[in-house]
């Protein structure tokens, strides 16, 4: 398991999941590996020593949940239901806003810990991708000719 995660396909990766009959540990140590940025290798912390105990107790779906809570503090889960054989979770961002106005991240399943960490999956993607600026950061070019000048008419 890395620190950081290579560059992978969240596209893909959401493919295995939603193929995924049920859970098994090289699914789970393989998105630990290829979606985790905050996961430690080395000296790993209290949390993902937690993650890594239930894990190995094959506790698929608090696994997913506290991995969820390790990788992306910001999210929270907004709804886990189940309808006709398929469990249907929401992650978000703005648990209180009501639904037609959040944007959350959505996913189901017939397993439970395939759904959560379908939207685990998609939320990771996400956040790497709004972890850039949103505003390109341009430094100022002066021109030796450039001289600022006030505008204001107060007449």
């Amino acid at each position: 398991m890395t620190t950081a995660p290579r560059h992978y396909d969240a596209l893909s990766l959401s493919e295995r999941l939603r193929n995924a009959h049920a859970m098994t540990r090289p699914l789970m140590l393989d998105i630990i590996d290829h979606a985790c940025r905050r996961f430690p290798s080395a000296g790993q912390t209290e949390r993902s020593a937690r993650v890594m105990q239930l894990i190995d107790a094959e506790a698929w779906a608090d696994a997913a949940l506290a991995l969820m809570e390790l990788e992306l503090p910001m999210w929270q889960v907004r709804r886990i239901a189940y309808d006709e054989g398929e469990w249907y979770c929401a992650l978000s961002r703005e648990r209180e806003l009501p639904d037609w106005l959040d944007a959350a991240i959505e996913a189901r399943h017939a397993d439970l810990a395939l759904a959560l960490l379908s939207t685990f999956v998609e939320a990771q993607a996400l956040a790497a991708e709004v972890s850039r600026p949103s505003v390109p950061s341009v430094r100022p070019a002066f021109n030796s000719l450039y001289e600022p000048v006030v505008c204001d008419n107060f007449g």
